[in-house]
């Protein structure tokens, strides 16, 4: 008898990958990567410091480290559908309540619980490729969901700047409404497409059948033994922890750098942003697919060494080309690394506790997150300048893409 998948056009595997695609777009586009745009003038609205604006940042992802870790816990336990959802009713809320804010102490709060429900929508999100998509698939799966950081990036550049400017003074506090109604009402299309395993509708999964240790749930505990007890597992959290904290010392504060250090208009360093999403769109699907031939460990390499480069261009480079070359450099890597690396835990540890085992190297990932924005918004306060920041992403980033030899050389 032919297997159900045999008789469709078109796999379900495909409609969850871009279900993922929104869900990225939601919980990183609007949740984190809007703060980027929105803090310049937020920090002027409310008479913030660049340390206390880089805390603010350290408060989102103080909760996304918490529920990433152990949100991929509770959707092996209860399902990735429901966890996701609502998440991202919270995630939409706490952006709608964080144009409240009258203090750094609000701010600091709305923004943690924000990054609560953002890692509790996106890590279980991006490990249902290791479920739905079979391992030479799976790359270019993790990809396609991270269309929606590219989306989100070009949004947030091109909309936000203009859509503040038409409310003045007050203009960051209704994008912050704006997102947040976004992120409340999206949250139930992706709860109405998404589905936890290829069994719920009657499938296998897509690109060739696997021998799975993954057909049933499992406890919390067992799946916490299961994933520590995975040496290539905390080679990747190792890893992965360059790629936070390098990365987010750029994206935090290349708006604030160009607007505030530089003296470009909101607009031009808007554009500039949205360059990034421009060529980041495809970042994720570009990359995985290349990693689904090379292999991770290079792919990651290639990935970290490109991404140190652009670090270093906004640096040293200071004018308008190397602004947009930077931009353009960075678009085209910035989703490598976790969609390589996410593949490579999809690999490793296989679809039923792949949302645990990337909830545990997103542990190394969200430390990062979290130490950096501050230390680099102390840097800018200490120096006046936020060139010696961008270094060091640099030079983490290189150390992150050498370090990646350590993983395993074939997929």
């Amino acid at each position: 008898m032919k297997n159900k998948s045999d008789r469709i056009a078109i796999h379900y595997a495909w409609v969850i990958a871009f279900t993922g695609t929104l869900i990225v777009l939601l919980s990183h586009g609007f949740g984190r990567m809007s703060y980027s745009v929105i803090l310049p003038s937020m920090k002027d609205g409310l008479a913030l410091t660049y340390t206390q604006v880089g805390l603010i940042g350290t408060a989102n992802f103080i909760g996304y480290l918490c529920l990433a870790v152990i949100g991929g816990f509770l959707a092996t336990r209860f399902g990735t559908r429901r966890l996701v959802f609502i998440s991202l009713l919270v995630m939409g809320v706490s952006l709608f309540v964080t144009g409240f804010s009258e203090s750094f102490v609000f701010a600091f709060s709305a923004r943690l619980i924000t990054g609560l429900g953002n890692g509790g929508s996106y890590i279980p999100a991006m490990a249902l490729p290791a479920a739905w998509f079979a391992a030479r698939k799976r790359g270019l799966a993790t990809g396609i969901q991270t269309i929606g950081s590219g989306v989100g990036l070009s949004f947030a550049g091109l909309a936000l700047p203009y859509f503040i400017g038409m409310h003045g003074r007050e203009g960051w506090r209704y994008a912050w409404f704006l997102l947040g109604t976004l992120v409340f009402v999206l949250a139930f299309v992706c709860y109405a497409l998404l589905r936890d395993d290829p069994k719920e509708k009657g499938l296998a999964m897509y690109g060739g059948d696997e021998e799975r240790k993954n057909s049933s749930t499992i406890s919390i505990f067992s799946a916490l033994k299961e994933v520590a007890g995975e040496k290539e597992i905390w080679k990747i959290g190792s890893i992965y922890f360059m790629y936070g904290f390098s990365y987010i010392i750029y994206f935090t504060f290349l708006i604030a750098y160009l607007t505030k250090e530089i003296g470009l208009t909101p607009e031009s360093a808007g554009y500039i942003f949205a360059v990034i999403g421009l060529f980041g769109i495809l970042s994720g699907v570009v990359w995985g697919s290349i990693s689904d031939v090379v292999g991770r460990r290079y792919g990651a390499m290639f990935a970290y060494i490109t991404l140190a480069i652009s670090y270093l261009v906004v640096a040293f480079w200071k004018d308008s080309v190397g602004f947009y070359l930077s931009a353009i450099i960075f678009g085209l890597a910035f989703s490598a690394v976790p969609t390589i690396l996410t593949s490579a835990v999809g690999d490793q540890i296989g679809g039923r506790s792949a949302p645990a085992a990337l909830g545990f190297i997103t542990l190394f990932f969200g430390i990062a997150q979290a130490l950096a924005p501050a230390l680099a918004g102390w840097i800018k306060d200490t120096t006046g300048t936020f060139t010696y920041a961008f270094v060091i992403a640099a030079i983490v980033s290189f150390i992150g893409g050498f370090g990646s030899l350590i993983l395993k050389k074939k997929v």
